[in-house]
């Protein structure tokens, strides 16, 4: 560097004449230019770069205060500073040698190119093992390509985790958050593969240095975070309704799980999950509960009904509905004819996307019959068939076809629907199962991409008897509304599918219930009566909510129940005259009349289930009285499932953060699960458990 000795030398040198003066400047600019190029090859340098700045400020203040003297002297003056410059420069970063023995090019050597350039460490020299590093204005260079010097970060870019972008460089975009418990297909973990198709090899100095890149944004902006592209139908909880003007509430069975993933996977990703993605009755038919199930085949599913008090509402009481499907035994259960309806476009090249879909339909492919029929049908940009129907007997061929899928294009998703059912009608089994299950994250965008067409579709398809189950993978662009409305009306299930254990529970250990529907359209309706019940309101099934002449009508499709399914359904109930109504009553009440009193008077409610064969079209119905009979004196004495499911009831409405459960703690949901846990043989009720510590922690224990 220039010392503070030889710039006050020069700035004392003595004013030229004035006919002198324009050859002064002249030569002076001349000696300028020449050590320019001298210093053009430092550019890459952070201390080259200051040296350059260094001395032309120098001249600048030369050539204000117009101190040349001569021409001889200016030459006398730039070409010592030109020298000095080059000796530093080449001190602080000495020219690299290749395995060649030639000098490695620099930067300055050739033009830069858009691609980002490979970084090649240096070892140092024992000269800079020596230096001691006082000087913050010249610092080694320890590779032959680095980015210019960027500025420190303040305290606040550091606290917020905030990235700059800045006119000549880029650092690497956060990776994305690890899933839980995802695994890759050998069983690995997810993360190299993340790395690499982020376009990095984990390791390697491009993973973790600056490269000199185009800027795409100003040098001032931050760099935006990823849009969430996720649809999920929004929804109002359900209201409470005053029996003596509303008596009647109906709605459609749902035996889905897909929220409980949702939730699951954001907890354990450590935030709240979206009010919309928790669908309480979801949650609560995620767990297999030991409700007690029919005789026989003849009748599909029994019903059990109790009646508790609410363990968050002192003057409230809680109605249980619960039913059980048959369980068809093994060596019962119907040839199965599958088609796997496959997403194969761009938007699934994530590791908890295709591979994790590859890994699941295995898991279920083991889980089949020799004499069951595969077929697989894929769609990106348009829809083809990778595998005709194929016996499971041939299971190497069938896997084989599943590990050769690869992902690209657009998402021809109505294409691919119309394909797989096609596909599905050339190997109808009579009185089997036929059933199309599509695995996709929901991006459909070609073809028919509008929710109301891809309905009027499966509507039409399921009328030739062949079924649709959907499940979702990956979060950022999942379509879960889509997926819930194609699922619904092609009488089928829908789930999600976020880890390789998610995908044995759903695919595996539910594998009847997924597959082997026992009964289809199947509605509930109650009627409460005004003189026991003043108010009533349902936990959940807002999505499913069918208008009361919908009950009896068998045109109106509703939800299917599969082998050994069970599915819950809560009402919170304000006994008359107990002091916990909300709503004011009306002020010329109900007109009487002389007919010696209500019939059935001691009933709390009337509970009628209707349901259809799943080869016939005419529904059948099975009615429940509700009296005190069905109920028990105190929260403890009802039975352990049915204490733990209220527990989750609970915990959903808490994530909604609904006005019911506002004052009822995580601690409360706790004490409740951990004492009714019962048997837990896979675990799902100690999994239950962490995620209410999570959740407790998350939103501030509240």
């Amino acid at each position: 560097m220039v010392d503070d000795n030889e710039l006050e030398r020069l700035r004392n040198i003595t004013a030229p004449a004035p006919d002198a003066k324009a050859r002064a400047i002249a030569a002076a600019m001349q000696a300028f230019d020449e050590q320019e190029k001298i210093f053009v090859a430092a550019q890459g340098s952070a201390g080259g770069l200051r040296l350059t700045e260094r001395v032309q400020k120098l001249w600048r203040e030369i050539m204000q205060k117009k101190l040349i003297a001569t021409p001889a002297i200016a030459g006398l003056v730039a070409l010592p500073i030109a020298g000095y410059a080059t000796l530093q420069m080449l001190r602080e970063a000495p020219p690299q040698i290749g395995g060649d023995e030639k000098i490695t090019e620099t930067l300055a050597d050739k033009p830069s190119t858009n691609g980002p350039a490979t970084l090649k460490p240096v070892p140092p020299t024992e000269a800079d093992k020596q230096k001691k590093d006082t000087d913050s204005e010249s610092r080694g260079l320890n590779e032959v390509l680095v980015a210019p010097a960027q500025p420190p970060k303040s305290e606040a870019e550091k606290a917020g985790g905030l990235v700059r972008q800045d006119a000549l460089q880029r650092t690497e975009p956060a990776p994305a958050p690890t899933v839980s418990g995802q695994l890759s297909l050998d069983g690995g973990a997810a993360a190299p593969a993340d790395a690499a198709r982020a376009g990095r090899v984990p390791g390697t100095a491009a993973e973790s240095k600056l490269m000199a890149q185009p800027s795409t944004l100003p040098a001032d902006q931050f760099r935006p975070q990823e849009e969430n592209r996720d649809r999920v139908e929004d929804f109002k909880t359900n209201p409470v309704h005053a029996a003596l003007e509303d008596p009647v509430s109906t709605f459609s069975i749902d035996v889905d799980t897909a929220s409980y993933s949702f939730v699951r996977r954001s907890l354990k990703e450590g935030y709240l999950p979206q009010a919309d993605t928790v669908r309480v009755e979801e949650m609560i038919n995620y767990f297999p509960y030991d409700w007690k199930g029919p005789e026989a085949a003849s009748t599909p599913f029994n019903s059990t009904v109790s009646v508790m008090p609410t363990p968050w509402n002192e003057h409230t009481k809680l109605m249980h509905v619960a039913i059980k499907g048959f369980d068809v035994k093994p060596t019962e259960q119907p040839k199965a004819n599958l088609v796997f309806l496959i997403d194969v476009s761009g938007s699934m090249n994530e590791q908890d996307k295709l591979p994790l879909l590859q890994s699941a339909f295995r898991l279920l492919v083991s889980k089949l019959k020799p004499d069951d029929t595969v077929s697989i049908v894929t769609y990106a940009g348009d829809a083809g068939t990778v595998l005709m129907p194929t016996k499971v007997a041939e299971k190497d061929k069938i896997l084989s076809a599943i590990d050769h899928l690869q992902p690209g294009g657009s998402t021809a998703g109505e294409a691919g629907i119309r394909e797989a059912y096609k596909l599905a009608q050339q190997s109808f089994v009579k009185d089997g199962v036929n059933r199309v299950m599509l695995a996709t994250d929901g991006d459909f965008n070609v073809g028919q991409t509008d929710d109301d067409d891809l309905k009027r579709l499966i509507e039409q398809e399921r009328k030739t008897g062949v079924f649709l189950s959907v499940f979702g993978f990956g979060r950022g662009n999942l379509n879960d509304q889509m997926m819930q409305t194609i699922a619904q009306n092609g009488n089928g299930t829908a789930a999600y599918i976020d880890t390789l254990a998610e995908a044995e529970k759903v695919l595996v250990e539910d594998a009847s219930s997924t597959l082997f529907t026992i009964a289809k359209d199947v509605k509930i309706q109650v009627e409460f009566n005004p003189d026991k019940v003043s108010e009533y309101r349902l936990i959940g099934y807002e999505t499913r909510a069918l208008n009361r002449e919908d009950f009896n009508n068998d045109r109106v499709d509703a939800g299917d129940i599969g082998s050994g399914h069970s599915v819950t359904a809560i009402y919170e109930i304000t006994p008359k005259g107990s002091g916990g109504e909300q709503i004011d009553p009306l002020r010329y009440g109900q007109a009487t009349v002389n007919n010696g009193g209500v019939a059935n008077a001691d009933e709390y409610a009337f509970v009628k289930i209707r349901y259809k064969l799943p080869n016939e079209d005419t529904s059948k119905l099975i009615t429940t009285p509700v009296t005190s009979a069905n109920e028990v004196q105190s929260f403890d004495q009802a039975g352990t499932d049915q204490r733990f499911s209220v527990a989750v009831a609970a915990f959903g409405q808490k994530l909604r953060d609904e006005d019911a459960t506002a004052k009822f703690g995580y601690d409360k949901i706790m004490e409740i699960a951990t004492a009714a846990r019962g048997a837990d043989p896979f675990g799902y009720r100690s999994e239950f458990l962490s995620l209410v510590r999570l959740a407790s922690a998350l939103g501030g224990n509240r």
